[in-house]
């Protein structure tokens, strides 16, 4: 099985290509792949697949074996690989995802590689239930939630994925160990979710920090950078065009008002290519 290591702001992936289909014990397989210390090391392994729906099928499986419904720096490297590639010739591509549909993207190209691409991430769920969380309501904003004694307020968005949105005071040196992992697995989130921890520094730009649901603290999350431009919207933060600052650098992203649509913009790498030699 050969492999490209690639990252969009540092978020890792393992990307595989040429599989007709997920292989079996695929959960283990990463679970072994992205461990940093005895192999490759990542944030998850991706699978690009045949397609019936669109140009290909994205298949993504976290660190600790999950799989995730979706990803936004996933789908920028993926684009950059089938472009970059020659799989496909137009800078206009679409990938089938399991949660968020199938995807357009527009690359943008110099000197016959992929430099960045701009994703349609589609309409955010608010719906309570359908985020999912535990609470039965149009929209979620500001509820309060109590771990270890501590009570936050966090709005609830779904971008095919879970997302938890928690406003600090200062997002980049907050406890993501501390209160990530709990927060992921609070009984108010029946598949678990993904936690944003954001300071809105003006309505233009907003620093993030990301503690990814079966992965941890990762540099980077598209997902979750939407996420948070819309819960900035919804508390009345945040202008609907605005840059999110993650650890691993910035994200464009844009909630459009007409198509109710959110759009995101940012780059892709190749770091290396190599074959796995026995997957038994």
């Amino acid at each position: 099985m050969n492999f490209t290591k690639m990252h969009g702001l540092g978020n890792d992936f393992i990307v595989v290509y040429g599989e007709r289909e997920l292989p079996a014990g695929a959960d283990q397989l990463a679970i072994r792949l992205c461990n940093r210390n005895f192999s490759i090391g990542a944030d998850g392994v991706v699978f690009i697949l045949p397609s019936e729906k669109a140009d290909f099928q994205m298949r993504i499986i976290n660190a600790d074996g999950s799989e995730a419904e979706q990803c936004g720096n996933a789908v920028r490297c993926v684009s950059k690989y089938v472009y970059d590639h020659k799989l496909v010739d137009s800078t206009d591509i679409t990938i089938e995802t399991i949660g968020a549909g199938v995807q357009k993207i527009e690359v943008q190209v110099k000197d016959g590689k992929v430099v960045t691409a701009r994703v349609d991430m589609g309409e955010p769920i608010l719906q309570g239930l359908q985020v999912p969380t535990m609470i039965d309501s149009d929209q979620v904003v500001q509820h309060p939630i109590e771990v270890d004694g501590m009570t936050f307020t966090f709005t609830a968005v779904s971008m095919g994925n879970p997302h938890c949105v928690i406003y600090v005071d200062d997002a980049i040196h907050f406890d993501l160990a501390a209160w990530g992992p709990k927060l992921e697995t609070h009984p108010m989130f029946p598949r678990r979710t993904n936690v944003e921890f954001a300071t809105v520094q003006n309505r233009a730009y907003t620093d993030m920090r990301v503690w990814e649901r079966g992965a941890g603290p990762t540099l980077a999350c598209g997902t979750g950078a939407c996420a948070t431009l819309v819960a900035s919207v919804l508390n009345g933060y945040s202008d609907r065009d605005s840059i999110v600052s993650l650890k691993g650098g910035e994200l464009f992203i844009s909630w459009n008002e007409t198509d109710n649509r959110v759009y995101m913009t940012g780059p892709a790498e190749e770091v290396f290519t190599g074959t796995i030699p026995d997957l038994a």
